[in-house]
């Protein structure tokens, strides 16, 4: 007997007819997905919303009557649902209001399809497509709740009660890799932002995020950060107070000097930048001064990244399951045995402000 699958439900709201053809072509490629509606501004789509009870919303950014931010908090405040922030605001000097978005509740971003994009309809398609299926399984939270998380200075939230646990750094320690995927913005703007300004060493992040927005992400962060956030350029030599983020399309590693090394070798686990090819080449040059912390985001990239840390003594993090928007790449990690320590996204961030307190072993929280 064929049992049908559930078709995943997307409300899109956007106010170019252009715009909305466009995604209703893109997202028809896929028999698991039904655009059930689309509204012109996020006012419409509220209204929207009760009756055709989506599973997924796709928003634009500037938007008349209610933009995609004000729309955004509403969405969190009446009827939390996953969303996707679908904007053309790439390379403009307001970029950062797209995260604006995320830290009001959307989950991801995706550029809006314009030009040459809108012809397209493959990797460009196959990429929405698949960033609608993870938004589908995954569950926002509350307005009530993310407000607590934020004044708490941990979010995302973790949802249980957590017990106390230790966790020792070696003096050793030279280099942080951090790796992440869908959610990791929020995530990263959390352990970032708790950062002093003279952190006493370098960190690389290898943030998976569609083509466009890693400038924007980077100016975000950077004006929310008292540390210095910047790409990293081909033959760099790390410094401390620094994070250094993976430029698109290319593999980080570091050279036999610790300086960056830029490659075009082919993607792994499916992604360049890869987080499993920079952990590796972390693993090799820094031995047990590495360490790998893996956060939210869908798939496998990074574990044995964070497997070949591990086994040369460095320092491996994973972020639980509770706090993560997506518990994919810290849930393979952890099942590899990869992963030392499994702790919620403000432990890790106090884990690293601990160390440039020069604390040597610190007590921490742990679902």
């Amino acid at each position: 007997m064929n049992i049908l699958k559930k078709r995943i439900k997307v409300l899109i709201v956007e106010d170019s007819p252009v715009a909305v053809l466009a995604l209703k072509r893109m997202l028809a490629t896929s028999d698991e997905i039904e655009v059930v509606g689309t509204a012109r501004h996020g006012k419409e789509g509220l209204e929207m919303i009760p009756r055709l009870n989506p599973d997924v919303i796709c928003t634009d950014l500037h938007m008349p009557v209610m933009d995609g931010l004000e729309f955004t908090k509403e969405i969190m405040a009446r009827h939390p649902l996953p969303t996707l922030v679908v904007s053309v605001s790439v390379g403009e000097s307001h970029t950062q209001n797209v995260f604006q978005l995320l830290q009001a509740g959307a989950i991801d971003v995706f550029p809006k399809p314009q030009g040459a994009l809108i012809d397209q309809t493959g990797e460009f398609s196959a990429e929405l497509v698949s960033k609608i299926k993870v938004l589908s399984g995954v569950i926002p939270f509350s307005k009530q709740k993310r407000q607590k998380a934020v004044a708490a200075g941990v979010f995302p939230p973790a949802l249980h009660p957590a017990k106390a646990v230790s966790v020792s750094l070696t003096k050793d320690l030279r280099m942080i890799v951090i790796g992440a995927s869908t959610g990791g913005p929020q995530a990263l703007e959390v352990i970032l932002k708790a950062l002093p300004h003279d952190f006493p060493l370098p960190i690389v992040c290898v943030q998976h995020i569609s083509d466009g927005f890693l400038e924007s992400l980077v100016e975000w962060l950077a004006k929310a950060c008292k540390v210095r956030v910047v790409i990293v350029k081909n033959n760099e030599l790390p410094m401390p107070s620094t994070v250094y983020f993976a430029p698109d399309h290319k593999h980080v590693t570091f050279n036999s000097e610790g300086r960056f090394l830029l490659t075009d070798a082919p993607p792994v686990d499916g992604h360049r930048p890869s987080v499993t090819v920079t952990m590796a080449s972390l693993a090799e040059r820094y031995q047990r001064g590495a360490m790998a912390v893996l956060l939210t985001g869908m798939g496998r990239d990074g574990a044995d990244g964070m497997l070949s840390v591990s086994r040369v003594g460095g320092t491996t993090i994973a972020q639980d399951k509770d706090s993560s928007i997506v518990f994919g790449m810290p849930e393979q990690a952890i099942r590899l045995g990869a992963a030392k320590y499994v702790l919620d996204i403000g432990a890790i961030a106090k884990v690293l402000v601990d160390f440039a307190n020069k604390e040597k072993t610190v007590s921490l929280t742990k679902t």
